[in-house]
């Protein structure tokens, strides 16, 4: 009999153009020739009819119920007063609840699939819901995020500017710390996306045994591309332009590493290419160099474009699914040892990583004035994906978790 999963997302994974959908899609796409799916989802742009995509051909079922309304007022009070982390705040619903009550009644799931935090609320009330035959809960943990709020905090109380912002990390890594801890305690499965979230869920609740499902890539859709269309004095960044870790990388390599690029390569260009810019970036809008397109539709011809991938993060946990993509195009890379974290590369090998800015710079523009090693980490960066982070690989392991 073909088990059941019904999985929890706190958006559509469809179309799969940022870090979240693209893992919780390709789980389900590959999950679904061999397990009987069905999604329940918030819907956070546009009508779900519009969104469903491919979809419709790997669920049984689709539910999507709208996102809760939530004032900034409110917002700013249960950060201050609340004890349960700003991420278990945001999508709260009684219809969601409804509808997840409706469908635990209505027949029996083997398991259901938690997809992030946020939803983790779903995931403890379905642990609670008294059934005679409840499914067994997997919390799939995208990013240990109690690191993640660590780190930004870290990074901001260097900066008096961003004093306000380190103080919200502050508050948020002590209540994510309690939070997260609960949560793993109360699920039956836990996974992590890296050994290193799986060593940071450990030290929260020792004893504690996740299973790593790394993220990962179709190798198919991202192949590489003609080396002829490659510039030699262009470099990308890609992802969602308001996510806080990419603000800060994009920021930082602006102000600290672009300059020195542009001393032994003036005409360099870096190109940023993602959704939804924060404020913050807007004043690097006229800065000779540098362009930021806003949301594209298909990433693949910016990192086919690039001589250079560079990936500046100073913030963050998981896996990097952008690093993954420009692996599995090919590309040269030079990254911080926190962008690579996750994957299982060698230095000089499939990567070059460095966390300081001279040393950055100095790498880029070795990059750029040499085409052979360029191809060199190219080919090695392809072929680990090949063998290691294919989503082909990669879902056998949750396969592994049903199993268990």
């Amino acid at each position: 009999m073909t088990s059941r999963i019904l999985f929890l997302t706190p958006d559509l994974p469809y179309p799969p153009h940022q870090g979240a959908a693209i893992r919780t899609y390709n789980l389900i796409k590959n999950l679904s020739p061999q397990y009987e799916i069905h999604l329940l989802s918030f819907v956070q742009e546009g009508p779900a009819s519009d969104r469903t995509g491919p979809l419709a051909a790997h669920c049984r079922d689709i539910v999507t119920v709208p996102p809760p309304m939530r004032s900034a007022s409110k917002r700013a009070i249960s950060v201050l007063f609340s004890a349960q982390p700003d991420m278990a705040l945001r999508l709260p619903s009684s219809e969601f609840s409804h509808q997840l009550r409706l469908w635990l009644d209505r027949q029996r799931f083997d398991f259901v699939q938690v997809e992030a935090i946020e939803m983790a609320q779903y995931g403890l009330a379905t642990k609670k819901s008294g059934l005679s035959s409840p499914p067994l809960v997997v919390f799939d943990d995208i990013n240990a995020e109690y690191v993640l709020q660590r780190r930004a905090f870290e990074t901001d109380i260097k900066h008096p500017s961003r004093w306000l912002g380190a103080f919200y990390s502050l508050i948020q890594w002590a209540k994510l710390c309690r939070y997260e801890a609960e949560v793993c305690r109360q699920v039956d499965k836990v996974v992590a996306v890296s050994q290193a979230d799986a060593q940071a869920l450990q030290r929260l609740v020792p004893g504690l045994e996740p299973t790593v499902v790394p993220n990962g890539v179709d190798s198919s859709y991202y192949s590489p591309a003609d080396t002829d269309e490659e510039s030699n004095t262009t470099m990308v960044f890609t992802g969602k332009m308001d996510f806080r870790p990419n603000v800060d990388a994009v920021l930082w390599f602006a102000k600290e590493v672009l300059p020195l690029v542009r001393q032994e390569v003036p005409e360099v260009e870096f190109k940023v290419v993602g959704r939804n810019p924060h404020q913050r970036l807007h004043s690097l809008k006229g800065t000779p160099g540098i362009t930021m397109t806003g949301y594209v539709e298909d990433t693949r011809p910016y990192i086919a474009e690039a001589g250079v991938y560079v990936v500046p993060l100073r913030v963050g946990g998981g896996t990097r699914l952008k690093v993954l993509e420009a692996m599995s195009m090919g590309k040269a890379i030079v990254c911080t040892s926190l962008g690579c974290e996750g994957i299982d590369a060698t230095r000089g090998r499939d990567l070059l990583i460095t966390d300081d800015p001279t040393s950055f710079a100095e790498r880029v523009v070795y990059l750029m004035q040499d085409r052979e090693r360029r191809r060199e980490l190219g080919l090695a960066a392809r072929r680990l994906v090949e063998a290691r982070h294919d989503w082909r690989h990669i879902v056998p392991l949750l396969e592994q978790v049903y199993e268990e």
